[in-house]
């Protein structure tokens, strides 16, 4: 398969050749994205990009230690290549051999930041070891290479100086050979005379692939579901077990006939594609004139805006000046007036001056209007008051209306699709995860801006919390228990904006989520049910336990439950978790268990009850379930057949029709330890179907139980990877 491939791609560059465009055209195919030097040892990411196997290990390193010094959580990928010591490469090799720490509860898995479509990778346990080594890309470097060194020979290893050039290369010695030397080291006879040779070449590669998760084995088959190359210890108990597969003669077959009419449609549009070009480059010419006549225009809007604004700044000063010259003049006449009750300066000096009159009649004359003068001056001493203010609050210009304005100041948003916000992809569980698409579903918006707020009666104004989003989802974290959050989002094209999405009220759990996987140790019942290998998934399977108890079947309606408990207690405090169940589940019981009663529950697993109605007892699903929390250990719901059943309680209603629910596509159990209550919800919405008391006196447990055909998916915690890499071939 590999030998084909790089036939196919040699002829390719051959008719880039014949066609006189240059080599340096697919040189952008060759290049890594994180050193932008040609690949080396270039492995392929789950996302289908190509990586260099150096660059691979420093970005990781990098970016694991961003998060140990609790800087970014990314590494900057449109950096150079990062240098880092022998010692820091070999701690590197280190984690790769013996694969990263895992706790006692969940296999840890490896995160990378892809510095091509800039997504958080998960490479799984094995890290870089579960990468393949992308071959075919190796031979077309190589081989573009050779053609940008094609006057450089390459020499034999083993001549002595001066070299000669050689005439072949051993795949595997791995290194070139003169006619001579190559005589001497692979003679006649001998094992090494049966070794494969090829051309000169600097590229040396394994002549077969081998499987990353088992290094012994060859890859035989194809997994169309992984769409990855596999082998049979994949398939027989790997993690490829119930997948897919196809040979691997078979899936040569079909991607080299789908890439084959690829490549000839390709080539048969040859004329079509210059047309493109051609009026693509017309394009380019018509959108640089058309940008600089959108500047300006836009210049000449803001040229308008600039001048109301210079016309009410001119006015606004105006006025300030001229009551700042009246004022002052009021307050200068005011202090003339005081000045003139300084003794020899004004009033007073004129009033001692009269007194010194001795002219009674003249004296008097002049005296009485001099005393009126004298009297309003004493009566300002007594009540002194500023003759003007000093302040100019009246002209205080308000611009936090114009600012909200400008701040939204925008061109028109013709053309631009309003975003909105999918439900159903939504998510609310230990964060919110928010996604929205175009009802066109095409991405007509470079950028998305989201807003949230809290749903508070109490707040008179709203604060809405804003994020810019490249793609069509955004993970918030952060968010209040038991809360309800307003979310809208718009797109933005350059300066272009859509008007806002409706808005989502979505809910917050009502209380902290509490993490745990199914425990497989601890009364687990391995021939009755089926755990997934992750330990968040458990299946029953409905075969010879019913079969070995159809005659109890025949005679009343009891059989075996299966039980199995978290693998993690809850000593205090208030905590939720939620779950799926399938719809084809015939009976499924939920809820928390003592510790101190697991023992009970584990050897107390016959004469359940059904929630199938059973004539001759006289007896409905609700009275049974009345019997059940009487007499087991522990606090449970029912649920089955797309039911959720509320049982039969003083407190519930007297109709059994009226204590059947539709089974939530999500269920929710909510632990109050502090006030010993549980709560059961409707994940989808939050919304509590039923709550009662439960003795906390010890460390509870999640706990479940499951009979006939049934199963449980624990809800994963909302993360960053929920986007799907897809692949075209």
């Amino acid at each position: 398969m590999e030998a084909a491939d790089s036939a196919r791609f040699g002829y390719i560059l051959e008719l880039l050749k014949r066609d006189k465009v240059a080599i340096k055209g697919i040189e952008r195919e060759l290049i890594c994205p994180a050193c932008k030097e040609l690949f080396t040892h270039p492995l392929i990411l789950p996302c289908q990009h190509n990586i260099c196997h150096k660059c691979v290990k420093e970005i990781l390193f990098a970016f694991e230690d961003s998060f140990a010094d609790g800087g970014s959580e990314s590494s900057n990928q449109s950096s150079p290549r990062i240098r880092i010591s022998a010692s820091s490469m070999d701690r590197i090799d280190r984690i790769n051999r013996s694969g990263r720490k895992r706790n006692s509860l969940t296999p840890r898995s490896t995160l990378f930041p892809c510095p091509s479509c800039q997504r958080d990778i998960d490479l799984g346990e094995r890290g870089i070891n579960g990468l393949f080594r992308n071959f075919t890309l190796e031979t077309i470097v190589e081989r573009y290479r050779q053609a940008a060194r094609a006057a450089i020979a390459i020499m034999c290893d083993f001549c002595k100086p001066p070299p000669q050039e050689s005439t072949k290369s051993c795949m595997d010695c791995s290194a070139s050979y003169c006619n001579e030397c190559f005589k001497i080291h692979h003679p006649w006879g001998t094992v090494k005379a049966q070794h494969e040779y090829v051309g000169p070449t600097t590229n040396f590669r394994p002549k077969i692939l081998m499987c990353p998760e088992h290094e012994m084995e060859r890859v035989n088959m194809y997994c169309e579901i992984c769409r990855r190359p596999v082998c049979h210890l994949c398939k027989l108990g790997g993690g490829h077990a119930n997948h897919r597969v196809t040979t691997m003669s078979t899936a040569y077959k079909t991607l080299k006939e789908k890439l084959s009419k690829d490549i000839e449609y390709l080539i048969s549009k040859e004329s079509q594609v210059k047309a493109h070009i051609t009026q693509l480059d017309l394009l380019l010419k018509e959108t640089e004139c058309n940008s600089e006549r959108a500047k300006q225009e836009a210049s000449q809007s803001f040229e308008k805006l600039y001048h109301v604004l210079e016309e009410k700044k001119s006015a606004a000063l105006r006025a300030i000046e001229t009551s700042k010259n009246i004022r002052l003049e009021k307050l200068q006449t005011q202090v003339e007036e005081y000045q003139g009750l300084l003794e020899n300066n004004g009033l007073v000096g004129y009033a001692q001056e009269v007194l010194k009159e001795t002219d009674p009649s003249c004296f008097v004359q002049t005296a009485k209007q001099l005393h009126v003068r004298i009297q309003k001056a004493t009566e300002s001493l007594k009540s002194f008051r500023p003759a003007a203010e000093t302040t100019f609050e009246d002209f205080v210009v308000d611009t936090a209306k114009q600012e909200d304005i400008l701040s939204d100041l925008s061109f028109h948003s013709n053309g631009l699709e309003i975003p909105e916000i999918n439900e159903e992809q939504c998510r609310m569980y230990n964060k919110a995860l928010i996604s929205w698409e175009c009802p066109e579903k095409t991405d007509s918006a470079d950028i998305y801006v989201l807003e949230y707020h809290k749903l508070n009666k109490e707040e008179e104004s709203v604060t809405w919390q804003k994020t810019e989003v490249c793609g069509k989802s955004k993970v918030i974290s952060d968010l209040d228990d038991d809360s309800s959050y307003a979310f809208r989002v718009r797109g933005y094209k350059g300066s272009i904006c859509s008007p806002w999405s409706r808005e989502v009220i979505m809910r917050t759990p009502p209380a902290p989520v509490f993490s745990f996987l199914f425990d497989d140790k601890c009364g687990y019942n391995n021939e009755h049910l089926q755990l997934n290998p992750r330990r968040t998934s458990v299946e029953s399977r409905a075969g010879f336990p019913l079969l070995l108890g159809s005659e109890r079947l025949q005679v009343g309606c009891y059989t075996t439950l299966d039980y199995i408990i978290g693998d993690t207690g809850i000593a205090k405090g208030k905590h939720f978790w939620a779950f799926s169940v399938e719809a084809y589940s015939y009976l499924v019981k939920v809820g928390v268990v003592p510790s101190n009663k697991i023992q009970k529950l584990f050897h107390n697993t016959h004469d359940v009850t059904s929630p199938r109605y059973e004539q001759d007892s006289g007896h409905d699903s609700g009275s049974e379930d009345a019997f059940f929390d009487s007499s087991q250990p522990c606090t449970l719901v029912t649920l089955g057949m797309k039911k959720f059943f509320i049982p039969a309680t003083p407190a519930a209603p007297k109709d059994p029709a009226s204590r059947i629910l539709p089974l939530p596509s999500c269920l929710g159990v909510c632990l109050d330890c502090d006030r010993g209550r549980v709560g059961f919800y409707d994940a989808g919405r939050m919304k509590c179907l039923y709550e009662c008391e439960v003795d906390c006196s010890g460390l509870m447990y999640p706990a479940f139980a499951l009979m006939g055909g049934a199963a449980v998916h624990l809800e994963e915690a909302v993360t960053a990877k929920y986007r799907e890499y897809h692949d075209d071939i």
